[in-house]
């Protein structure tokens, strides 16, 4: 079993900003332990200390399939202050955070690195793969697609 502390001062010592020392001093320091199991997940005795929270399911922005955003991860989410629910499922935002640091590994190394995302298309639905990271709400299609929707590529940029 772990501990996360949580700090919380007055408005009086937000406004003057004073440091840790003065509010401890002070007696305006107040330091709150919440149990948790180690894992991000809150102690049911914490959970039940928020009966304003309830499981909600959520739709991901990237696979289009409904998670379930527990009351543990609400609590969680209020005590860090985190003011939007997530957007993706744990999966969605392990790869997205994985196609981060890829990009951020080929800025640091200089070295280009070519990309192939699988995705579907807007149109026909069909699975096809693209050069980048499609931009969200943003339509993707296919090369047969985009030719059809753009016949003046084919044409040398005439009408």
């Amino acid at each position: 079993m772990s501990y996360k502390v949580t700090t919380s001062i007055n408005a009086e010592a937000a406004s003057r900003m004073i440091t840790n020392k003065e509010l401890i001093r002070k007696g305006k320091f107040d330091m709150s332990v919440s149990e948790t199991d180690g894992f991000g997940s809150v102690s049911p005795t914490a959970a039940a200390e928020a009966p304003e929270f309830a499981d909600r399911a959520i739709t991901c922005i990237d696979c289009n399939k409904d998670f379930n955003w527990t009351v543990g991860e609400q609590v969680f989410f209020r005590d860090k202050q985190l003011q939007n629910p997530p957007k993706r499922c744990k999966e969605c935002k392990q790869a997205k955070n994985e196609r981060l640091a890829a990009i951020a590994l080929a800025q640091a190394s200089g070295i280009r690195q070519r990309i192939e995302v699988s995705v579907n298309c807007a149109r026909c639905t069909a699975t096809t793969t693209v050069p980048f990271y499609p931009s969200q709400g943003r339509p993707v299609y296919c090369r047969s697609c985009f030719l059809e929707m753009n016949p003046q590529i084919l044409n040398g940029g005439q009408k």
